[in-house]
C-alpha cells in the first residue's frame, strides 16, 4: 500500500494499484502488517497540475471544447485523489475487521480505473492530466479526518463523494447537450462505482458507531459541525444516496435543506 500511495507519476501509480488488488485477491497481502505501517500524510503526486486555491480553479463549462476539457480534467483530479484516499483509509487505520481493507482496496482499484477512463478521454480532446489548475481539497479532508477512521468515513464517502453522486445528473445534461456521448458513458461507470462507494462508507461508519455505542443519524450531523465540512446543497440525487445506505429519515432531512 505505501509503495502504491507513494508513486507519483499517474500511470504508475494506477498499475501499482491494479497489482496490489490482484495481490490482495491471491491472499499475497497482510493487512494487519500493511495498516499498521506508518501513516504516509503526503503521497506521491506529479508535479502538474499547478495547486491553486478552489476559487482560483477556471469555471468550466461544457459548451466549449476548451470548457468540456477542463471539466474532464477535474474529474479525473478528483478520481486521483480518490485513488489515495482509498489506500490512505486501508493503510492507515489499523486494527479493523480484514472486510475492511478488502473494501477499501477494491475501491482504490475502481478509482484507478476511472482515472485511466477520464485521463483516455481526455487524450482525444488534445490534452492529458496536469494540463490545468487543481485544488488539494480532497487530500486535505483526508489530513483533517486522519485522526479517526469513525470521522473519515463520515466526511469522505459520505458527504465528498456523495456531493459527487449529486452532481452527476448536472454534468451528464451537459455532456448530453454537448454530444460527449463517451463521457456519458464513463460517468455511467463511475457513479454505478460511486455509488458502491459510498455504500461502504456508510457500512463502516454505521459500524464504528455501533462499536462505540453512537447513533449514526445523531453523530454525522454532529460531525459535520464539528468539522466545518463542506455544506450540503440541493440538489440531492436521492436515489443514489438512498442506494448508498443513507436512510429514510437521513433523506427525509436532506429534502428539507
Amino acid at each position: 500500500m505505501a509503495e502504491c500511495l507513494c508513486a507519483s507519476e499517474p500511470a504508475a501509480k494506477v498499475a501499482c494499484v491494479h497489482t496490489l488488488q490482484a495481490d490482495w485477491l491471491a491472499g499475497a497481502v497482510d493487512p494487519a502488517s500493511e495498516a499498521a505501517r506508518k501513516p504516509i500524510d503526503h503521497p506521491g503526486q506529479p508535479q502538474k497540475p499547478e495547486r491553486v486555491p478552489p476559487q482560483k480553479v477556471p469555471r468550466r463549462r461544457a459548451d466549449t471544447l476548451p470548457g468540456r476539457a477542463a471539466l474532464i480534467h477535474a474529474l479525473a483530479h478528483i478520481e486521483f485523489n480518490a485513488i489515495n484516499l482509498a489506500l490512505d483509509a486501508a493503510h492507515r487505520f489499523a486494527g479493523m475487521p480484514v472486510a475492511y481493507y478488502a473494501d477499501w482496496l477494491k475501491v482504490a482499484d475502481e478509482e484507478a480505473l476511472h482515472f485511466d477512463l477520464l485521463n483516455t478521454h481526455l487524450a482525444t480532446l488534445g490534452h492529458a492530466y496536469g494540463d490545468f489548475p487543481a485544488h488539494n481539497g480532497l487530500w486535505d479532508m483526508a489530513l483533517k479526518t486522519a485522526h479517526d477512521p469513525l470521522v473519515r468515513m463520515a466526511l469522505v464517502p459520505r458527504v465528498l463523494e456523495a456531493r459527487g453522486l449529486d452532481a452527476t445528473p448536472l454534468i451528464v445534461d451537459k455532456l448530453r447537450a454537448a454530444n460527449d456521448l463517451r463521457m456519458v458513458e464513463i460517468l455511467a461507470i463511475i457513479e454505478r462505482d460511486e455509488i458502491g462507494h459510498v455504500a461502504i462508507g456508510s457500512h463502516w461508519f454505521g459500524w464504528l458507531c455501533a462499536a462505540r455505542g453512537l447513533e449514526p443519524e445523531t453523530r454525522f450531523r454532529q460531525l459535520l459541525v464539528e468539522y466545518d465540512a463542506p455544506p450540503l446543497k440541493p440538489p440531492f440525487n436521492l436515489a443514489a444516496r438512498r442506494a448508498a445506505g443513507f436512510s429514510e429519515p437521513e433523506l427525509d432531512w436532506l429534502s428539507k435543506l
